[in-house]
């Protein structure tokens, strides 16, 4: 059967494609978050990972507000960036591993989720740019990728009790595939932070340090708080933690080992946070 070998986690702020395109990683404004990622990189070398599933959130690129579904599974067999008005170069389509998403989508609707499945997907940047950050070479993307899109953009939104359930649900579906290939399961997104309204700016510090903490020793701690009281603790977009939630989920009911972490406040107005998880 298929073996997870561990989770990552990355912020994804359209800024950082920036920052790579112009080569300025190692400035003062950047070195901080960049600094971050060396050891994960060191990571991924020794476990190599096959495919890689992303739980993520779109920003009107493949959805937008008249059409928004809650979960949505990407089937494709390849994955194009394009141009969402940022500025950043778009990337080489991303791999699809379509035997594992119809393994997922079979698995999760047998489990009482109703997803949207989609056989076509554009992806934008909280899933092109964590890849990059984690794979940084010139080229494709090398490692295969399943997206898994969550709703954080337009309430209703997902509680985290619900996104967590959908984590565990997909962990469960990839230890079940008939396969010998290795996955890691990302989330992007986060941490704490507000681009707009009365609160703009906002950061929640000890909240993200808190949370970051909860992934390896209490991975259930944030399914107390309801949407609204996420959003009042982390901000409006700081819900962007339900990918979190979702891909510590997915590593199982065992222990994990922490293997790198990083915080760094700000980049953009957000707490920008970088995990990398190991399943015991």
């Amino acid at each position: 059967m298929a073996q997870i070998v561990g989770g990552l986690a990355s912020s994804h702020i359209p800024a950082i494609g920036g920052a790579i395109a112009k080569g300025i990683q190692q400035e003062p404004y950047w070195k901080p978050f960049f600094d971050g990622f060396p050891p994960t990189h060191q990571w991924l070398q020794r476990v190599k990972p096959d495919v890689v599933v992303v739980f993520y959130n779109d920003h009107g690129l493949n959805f937008f507000l008249d059409k928004m579904p809650t979960f949505s599974v990407g089937a494709a067999a390849s994955y194009q960036n394009a141009d969402e008005g940022w500025g950043i170069p778009t990337l080489p389509p991303f791999k699809g591993c379509p035997e594992l998403s119809w393994h997922l989508i079979d698995h999760l609707i047998e489990k009482e989720f109703d997803i949207v499945t989609c056989q076509e997907m554009l992806v934008d940047h909280a899933f092109t740019l964590p890849l990059k950050l984690f794979w940084p070479q010139e080229g494709a993307c090398p490692v295969m990728t399943v997206p898994i899109c969550i709703n954080t953009v337009q309430f209703p939104l997902p509680s985290a009790k619900r996104c967590f359930q959908l984590g565990r649900a997909v962990g469960d579906a990839i230890r079940s595939w008939n396969s010998d290939l290795k996955v890691a399961v990302m989330a992007t997104g986060g941490l704490s932070h507000q681009l707009d309204g009365t609160r703009a700016g906002f950061i929640n510090k000890a909240f993200d340090l808190e949370f970051m903490d909860s992934l390896i020793n209490n991975p259930e701690w944030a399914t107390q708080f309801s949407i609204h009281e996420l959003v009042e603790k982390t901000g409006t977009q700081g819900v962007e933690l339900l990918m979190w939630l979702a891909m510590r989920a997915a590593l199982g009911t065992g222990s994990v080992k922490e293997i790198h972490r990083n915080y760094h406040i700000p980049i953009s107005n957000t707490a920008t946070g970088v995990m990398a998880l190991e399943v015991a």
